[in-house]
């Protein structure tokens, strides 16, 4: 068909659409009617998934699949790892301490008795982190190792101690390194439950009291005798080893639970 022809056939067509608009007009109408809402809805939903994809960050896939990918590593490198190390069995068999974790928290609590005393310690897994950033030129010394303890990197430890019969606590700050513990102070506290209360009025409360003095400017033979004293309460050498391999297991765990949480909140 030719244009020339093609274009008559139209203007005809429009002639008589306007001669008849009755027998016309409806068919019309209808073509309109059903094509302009087909259109509009189109439209609608290309704006609404262009809204929804906006309304998700650029980087969040990315995250999502980096902490994947940590998350499986971290998981593969224990996969073949027993489900209780053997160092934590051999603690709980001897029946000394009690281990209190909470999980989620970066601080340990392990209590035990000692005839009418109850003896509590504390330590913070943060320190190994805080540790880990140390220069490594502190390594140079000695460079086989073969002299160096597994776990060299210091974690404080405090110590509260209580009698059933007795007022009173004694509080001792310490530094667990190198498989020993290294007492900083030895304080007295009239009133146990300020001397081992956990709240920010009770920390204020002692920060006011004399906490004694600095163990290493005592006389070397009282020293002794403190040190004497300790171990027989079981804050020895092995107690010291324990902390530390304790410390790096729990670090482990959270960090493990911190990537999953991490990555299902992205995911949400």
């Amino acid at each position: 068909m030719s244009v020339l022809r093609a274009l008559r056939q139209v203007t005809a067509s429009s002639s008589r659409a306007v001669a008849r608009p009755a027998a016309r007009s409806g068919p019309l109408r209808f073509v309109t009617m059903q094509f302009a809402p087909r259109t509009t809805m189109t439209a609608a939903r290309a704006f609404s998934m262009s809204a929804r994809r906006f309304s998700e960050g650029s980087t969040d896939v990315v995250l999502s699949q980096k902490l994947a990918e940590e998350l499986k590593y971290e998981k593969e490198a224990v996969a073949d790892a027993p489900g209780e190390p053997e160092f934590l069995k051999t603690f709980k068999e001897q029946g000394i301490w009690e281990i209190q974790d909470v999980t989620g928290n970066d601080e340990v609590t392990l209590v035990r008795k000692f005839g009418n005393e109850t003896i509590r310690m504390m330590f913070s897994i943060a320190d190994i982190q805080n540790n880990e950033e140390e220069p490594e030129y502190e390594q140079e010394e000695g460079e086989g190792g073969e002299d160096q303890p597994l776990h060299s990197y210091p974690i404080r430890a405090s110590f509260s101690i209580t009698k059933a019969n007795g007022k009173g606590s004694i509080n001792i700050d310490t530094m667990c390194q190198e498989g020993a513990f290294i007492v900083d102070n030895m304080s007295y506290y009239p009133d146990a439950q300020l001397g081992t209360e956990l709240t920010a009025e009770a920390d204020w409360k002692r920060r006011g009291l004399y906490i004694g003095p600095q163990f290493d400017t005592l006389d070397v033979s009282v020293q002794e005798e403190i040190e004497k004293w300790l171990q027989e309460r079981g804050i020895n050498e092995n107690l010291a080893m324990f902390v530390p391999e304790y410390s790096e297991y729990k670090e482990q765990k959270e960090y493990v639970r911190w990537l999953d949480n991490v990555r299902n909140f992205v995911d949400a």
